[in-house]
């Protein structure tokens, strides 16, 4: 296998953050990779993004962590208001304590400051090269070839000695070799980043804060060292949707926040323009893996936004990917076997927790009271053995999985 290295590449489909970390992860084992892109350019739409320390050990194992976090806000706390009466509903802290016990802090970033940080560092290796204006649509294998060829948009033939499917939650990788459907939320989400000069002073908290309101919920937090806020808005849709990404109207924000204490409702008066998501995931499924192909990051496991772990998830499946390389010594059968195999739990977990929590976040009538009780009295500490789970993850035991 490692003769074959230079001679037969790895074929990465997506070059979001989680195709940009597997390309890392494969070249850091040594393999070439093409990462092949259908935008005109590398780069990430979309605005901030919070990282768990997960995420940073993640980062870390990818050489990248100490750029991740030099751009990076460190939060000193998360906090929960109820949206309609303004009550605190919960509030953990993210200093010291919270570090010692997870190794990492809790953090907000701008997606296009990750994305910047792992495309560098996947270019430095000399192993990763990105090809722009080229989608993948179909891949085909050969029974004992020990190879993959991927087929491009103008019907290039691609043959290498695997193939990585981040090509994002409309995946043509998942299509063909599961083809199963998404399942609408109809929850939409708008972003867009705003000013600090913008930003209400009484609401520029150092931390990333929710306001939960009655199927809708408000989100906001610093970017960029407090120059800019990332404001994030999410209602139930009165209409049918369709999972996309269309530009924003300011009039439908507003008609959705009716009721909201004026002191989150400001929020939505706040961005210029806004970009607007429909919402989606998958039900989790228990193999990734096709002869040589496998998914990764929104191809694997697309999941909503209420854990915020989706790019958290995708740096995970990177690393595992890579350790499950190099335990096998580079056997890409048994390697993917591993991957999915202490990957599957876990990001299904994210999956069905991500409904939950968003559930939690909507809740009406007596759901909302029970919500707001629920985590009175609770120690930090308990908030943390709670998190145990999901900020525990580093790359000692992501192969302890499954």
């Amino acid at each position: 296998m490692a003769g074959k290295t230079r001679e037969q590449p790895v074929w990465v489909a997506g070059g979001g953050i989680g195709g940009l970390a597997a390309a890392l992860a494969l070249a850091r084992q040594g393999f070439d990779v093409q990462v092949f892109e259908q935008a005109a350019e590398m780069g990430e739409i979309g605005a901030g993004m919070q990282l768990g320390p997960n995420a940073f050990h993640a980062l870390d194992a990818l050489g990248v962590g100490e750029a991740a976090l030099h751009g990076a806000v460190h939060t000193d706390f998360m906090v929960m208001h109820d949206a309609v009466d303004g009550q605190l509903v919960g509030r953990i802290e993210t200093g010291k304590a919270f570090r010692q016990r997870f190794g990492h802090p809790y953090a907000v970033v701008h997606r296009a400051d990750i994305h910047r940080a792992l495309l560098e560092a996947a270019l430095a290796t000399g192993r990763v090269q990105c090809t722009t204006h080229t989608r993948i649509v179909a891949v085909e294998q050969e029974a004992g070839q020990g190879a993959v060829t991927a087929i491009d948009h103008s019907g290039q033939r691609w043959r290498g000695q695997a193939l990585v499917g981040a090509d994002g939650v409309k995946s043509v990788v998942r299509a063909q070799y599961v083809n199963d459907p998404p399942r609408v939320t109809g929850h939409v989400v708008y972003r867009a980043v705003v000013d600090a000069a913008e930003f209400p002073d009484e609401l520029k908290w150092n931390a990333a804060s929710l306001w939960a309101g009655p199927k809708c919920h408000l989100v906001h937090y610093p970017l960029r060292g407090g120059e800019q806020y990332n404001v994030v808005v999410t209602f139930h849709s009165r209409q049918q949707e369709e999972w996309g990404v269309t530009e924003g109207s300011k009039a439908e924000v507003e008609s959705y926040f009716q009721g909201i204490t004026p002191r989150a409702r400001q929020l939505i008066d706040l961005p210029r323009s806004w970009k607007r998501w429909a919402t989606a995931d998958r039900e989790p499924i228990e193999n990734w893996v096709f002869g040589r192909a496998t998914l990764l990051g929104d191809a694997a496991h697309p999941t909503t936004q209420y854990m915020a772990q989706g790019a958290c998830m995708a740096l995970e499946d990177a690393v595992t990917l890579g350790e499950a390389l190099r335990t096998t010594g580079k056997d890409w059968d048994a390697a993917l076997q591993v991957y999915q195999k202490n990957r599957i739990t876990r990001t299904g977990r994210i999956v069905l927790s991500g409904r939950e929590m968003g559930r939690l976040y909507h809740a009406t009538g007596v759901e909302r009271l029970i919500r707001n009780s629920l985590w009175k009295g609770r120690s930090q500490e308990r908030f943390y053995d709670a998190m145990e789970w999901l900020y525990g993850w580093n790359v000692q035991n992501c192969l302890q999985q499954g």
